[in-house]
């Protein structure tokens, strides 16, 4: 990996500058046809790609992703001549069998793409899709295709995480807090070539030390109070309207992965997001820069480091 590396005096070549975003396109076109194929949705390849693909746990936050696609659905039905970013929010993952608040996550996941993809309103702007039976397989056709990496853990839960790295060499942009190898791919890209939100590890732990108040947020951010009232009432789920209650219940009072209290952050990166992908130039300028970097990310530096370092082992010669 770390022939990467080489690929730096060439970032600026045309040749390059238009085959990154040709190769993107193609495979995004390779993941609208599966999607196609096998849920019966139409994605447009042009539009953001912005994925978050893992296990579905509360401290990975699905429930801020949906939180925010929710506030965007609502500011576009209000502002509808405005020059939104066309946006496909995929999401791809599995919860343990009797982990409940997981499985309402998918459900609710499921229950807001039915919605905002029949919202002809949208005129095809704003699509969210959850793939089934998350594999190694589709990672394949997924990974690929990804314009941003959602990496948005509580700072603090994530031992490390790989598929920031798979997202990163593959020319997704992270969207993401300082958790695990976030903070590793932030010093390596620059920041100027990844987005980071969210409260450090530090500010988490104070805001528990102090007392985190949830419902505070709830009330005080009418665009998060007005997420959470719709999927209160219903709205997402109309032939069963309590069908999230309890999820719910757990944000609002208790939160404890602190959702709410990054919420706004969220959603300022997220416009930060649509900005960049507007210029186009520049986006691509950012993906290399991700490509180009994640040599430090190699298994063999990785081997090589812990032999040095911590092993206190040389090499040997095999002949």
């Amino acid at each position: 990996m770390s022939l990467l590396t080489e690929l730096k005096a060439h970032i600026n070549d045309a040749e390059v500058q238009q085959a990154i975003p040709a190769i993107k396109r193609a495979n995004k076109q390779r993941l609208a046809d599966y999607v196609k194929k096998e849920l019966g949705i139409e994605l447009n390849p042009d539009a953001l790609f912005d994925v978050q693909v893992k296990r579905i746990h509360e401290y990975k936050r699905q429930i801020l992703n949906v939180l925010h696609i929710v506030a965007r659905y609502n500011e576009m039905l209000e502002n509808p001549e405005k020059d939104w970013t066309p946006r496909v929010f995929i999401l791809a993952g599995k919860a343990a069998s009797a982990y409940y608040a997981a499985k309402q996550t998918i459900n609710l996941i499921n229950d807001v793409a039915k919605i905002i993809n029949n919202d002809e309103r949208l005129q095809g702007r704003l699509k969210v899709v959850f793939i089934p039976n998350y594999s190694v397989s589709l990672a394949q056709i997924i990974i690929p295709a990804a314009d941003i990496s959602e990496q948005i853990s509580l700072a603090g839960t994530e031992a490390s995480g790989t598929s920031n790295m798979k997202f990163a060499l593959n020319g997704a942009l992270t969207l993401g807090t300082l958790d695990g190898a976030n903070v590793e791919i932030l010093e390596n890209v620059g920041e100027d070539n990844i987005f980071i939100f969210g409260h450090t590890v530090e500010e988490v732990e104070a805001l528990r030390r102090n007392g985190y108040r949830p419902y505070d947020i709830y009330q005080s951010n009418e665009k998060l109070r007005r997420v959470i009232d719709q999927i209160t009432s219903g709205f997402f789920s109309p032939n069963d309207p309590h069908r999230y209650q309890d999820l719910l219940n757990g944000l609002c009072y208790h939160d404890y992965y602190q959702s709410f209290a990054d919420f706004q952050s969220y959603v300022e990166a997220q416009k930060r997001v649509d900005k960049k992908y507007r210029d186009q130039k520049a986006w691509t300028n950012s993906a290399l820069q991700n490509i180009v970097n994640m040599s430090f990310f190699s298994s063999d530096r990785t081997i090589k480091e812990y032999a040095e370092k911590i092993w206190k082992v040389k090499p040997l010669m095999v002949k």
